[in-house]
C-alpha cells in the first residue's frame, strides 16, 4: 500500500510539472506526457481504492 501512495504522489508531480509546462510555456509535448500520466494516475488510484477497500474489511 505505502508504494502505491509512493507511485500516486510520483505521478501527481509528474502531471503537475507537464501542465503547468503546457499552461505556460504552450510546450505540446509535456501536454502530451501530461495526459499519459493522467491515465497512469487514473489506473493507480481505481487501484488504490481496491486495496483500500479490502484492507478495511
Amino acid at each position: 500500500m505505502k508504494d502505491l501512495v509512493k507511485k500516486i504522489e510520483a505521478n501527481i508531480e509528474l502531471f503537475k510539472v507537464n501542465a503547468e509546462a503546457q499552461v505556460v510555456k504552450g510546450n505540446k509535448a509535456a501536454g502530451a506526457r501530461a495526459r499519459k500520466a493522467a491515465l497512469e494516475l487514473m489506473k493507480d488510484l481505481k487501484e488504490f481504492r481496491k486495496v483500500s477497500v479490502a484492507e478495511a474489511k
